[in-house]
């Protein structure tokens, strides 16, 4: 049996412990490390081999760790998301100690690393995207807003820069009442934004734009080193429900953000509709949390980007029939490590790093 490709993650979300499943589901053995500053984080307890990272790095300070951790565990292939921008401006150095890379280039990450600049790149490209304003005062929002409701439509905000919806509000005029604390509301009314954009001490940097309702279809991808499409299987999300989809008004528009970037290996490009039509509303440089559910298709990109970070071509044929058309999610218990070490349980050492 051949030795097996040591893979790590670094300081991932929780959903990549459906990542790990599928890197064990090659048809070649894989050594999953796995890096957190949580503790109780469940991908410590899926891997083969988890480490506590240190928590208060600079972004350069954070590359030189990862130059050590690799070279003293012989990773074959790192797979960043924290400082994914100034780990890839060190491809060389990693490449030098026979580690490769499987995220994209730094020109591409740095395009989506703010919303902004992305949407000015899509918008540059041809490529649809929503109505926006990037907002920095009170008199910045009004201002949005007005132009959005004056076409129809509700506004919403969200931070420049974040991840998986953190800072998303729908912004509204309707006074708080107690029907406002039942349920899950995200709403937040327009002028206690402003004040509060007109008392804050530190600038802001928001984005103002329409909001766009389901159905949300998630593009997941994956390219070469050189940015050409290889796979690409849209998820359809709205409420409970999920399809696939490989509709073409999807695809296309995805294929052409990853190749006009050079977006290597695996990314996603996110879309909601606009009178009908798709738009795209982001792009991330990373994995989806719900890449993992392209198993029902048939297809394993996490190994697939592996294979293409070893110098390999991957197979990505799937059936023109894509298996499970419908289904849904159901949340199930995830392990933890034990809170005293060594963790022991059969899960290989755990390495605390200061």
């Amino acid at each position: 049996m051949s030795a097996p490709v040591r893979v790590w993650l670094n300081r991932t979300y929780a959903e990549n412990v459906f990542f790990i499943e599928q890197l064990r589901a090659a048809p070649r053995p894989v050594l999953v490390h796995a890096t957190h500053v949580d503790a109780d984080s469940p991908v410590l307890a899926a891997a083969d081999h988890a480490a506590l990272e240190p928590g208060d790095l600079t972004p350069d300070a954070y590359v030189a760790y990862a130059l050590d951790y690799c070279a003293r565990h012989s990773i074959d292939v790192f797979l960043p998301r924290l400082n994914q921008l100034a780990i890839s401006l060190h491809h060389q150095e990693f490449e030098a100690i026979g580690t490769a890379l499987a995220c994209p280039p730094a020109t591409a990450i740095a395009a989506f690393d703010s919303k902004a600049d992305g949407y000015a790149a899509l918008a540059a490209a041809g490529l649809p995207t929503p109505p926006w304003w990037q907002v920095r005062s009170a008199s910045d929002l009004l201002t949005a807003v007005d132009r959005i409701e004056a076409a129809g439509l509700t506004a919403c905000l969200k931070p420049v820069s974040g991840a998986g919806g953190e800072g998303f509000r729908v912004l509204t005029r309707e006074p708080f009442g107690l029907h406002r604390l039942a349920g899950w509301d995200s709403r937040v009314q327009v002028e206690q934004v402003a004040a509060a954009l007109d008392a804050a001490d530190e600038p802001a940097d928001l984005l103002v734009m329409p909001f766009l309702d389901g159905p949300e279809v998630s593009v997941d991808c994956l390219a070469d080193r050189d940015g050409t499409l290889l796979a690409a299987v849209g998820r359809s999300k709205h409420r409970r429900r999920r399809s696939f989809t490989t509709a073409p008004r999807y695809l296309e528009p995805a294929r052409r953000v990853v190749e006009s970037t050079g977006m290597a290996f695996l990314s996603n490009v996110q879309f909601r509709h606009l009178a009908g039509e798709p738009i795209v509303i982001d792009v991330n440089t990373r994995p989806s949390g719900g890449l993992h559910q392209l198993r029902l298709c048939g297809l394993n990109l996490p190994w697939n980007a592996v294979q293409l970070a070893l110098g390999e071509r991957p197979d990505t044929d799937w059936p023109e029939e894509l298996a499970a058309t419908e289904y849904t999610l159901v949340a199930g218990i995830q392990p933890v490590l034990p809170r005293e070490v060594p963790f022991g349980l059969g899960l290989g050492p755990v390495e605390l790093v200061h």
